[in-house]
């Protein structure tokens, strides 16, 4: 097994970000459904403050891709935006 140091050089900067931000969108994935699960209310409180820290950390690694140029985000085409709009405000 390789040490973190040797890890560290095989794996670049956007691979490291990238395989962090998978892991939070799992961990963000799990509070919610423990928090959303919880029978016990200071238990569910604890779960959602964490949850809450958990989409911080979640926002500030996306952002770092994103501002590196390594998490393009395409802009919604503004016709399907209003097609689902229409379809959605029609429904009762």
């Amino acid at each position: 097994m390789a040490n973190p140091n040797q890890c560290a050089q095989i794996l670049g900067e956007k691979e490291i970000l990238q395989d962090c931000l998978i892991s939070q969108k799992q961990l963000t994935d799990s509070y919610n459904t423990y928090a959303g699960e919880c029978v016990n209310e200071q238990l569910r409180g604890a779960f959602l403050n964490i949850l809450d820290d958990e989409h911080r950390i979640q926002a500030d690694l996306f952002c770092n891709l994103q501002s590196n140029g390594w998490y393009q985000v395409e802009p919604a085409d503004q016709q399907k935006i209003q097609k689902a709009r229409q379809k959605f405000s029609t429904q009762p």
